[in-house]
């Protein structure tokens, strides 16, 4: 099963300039836990102490947001899961 991650471009300094990660997983978490064992660097970037997804975190699968219960959502083969972040200025 393969299941693309594709990186925020403000995360490509954790996965050596790649902006799309093939993972495995049949949930985003378990993708995402997948992504962490090749990046370990990301971690901070995307889970709370708790091991909860940072509230400026945002995840799309297929371009469907995942919210709410991002990490128990389904995933299959050929799926692709976005990380973006819900950035605000002023």
């Amino acid at each position: 099963m393969s299941i693309k991650v594709h990186i925020h471009k403000t995360h490509r300094q954790f996965t050596n300039g790649l902006d799309i990660i093939e993972v495995e997983g049949n949930t985003v978490g378990d993708c995402l836990k997948n992504l962490v064992s090749q990046f370990p660097n990301i971690e901070k970037e995307v889970f709370d102490k708790k091991g909860n997804l940072r509230n400026i975190i945002e995840i799309y699968v297929n371009l469907e947001s995942a919210y709410p219960n991002e990490l128990a959502k389904p995933v299959k083969d050929g799926d692709d899961i976005h990380i973006t972040l819900m950035l605000a200025g002023g």
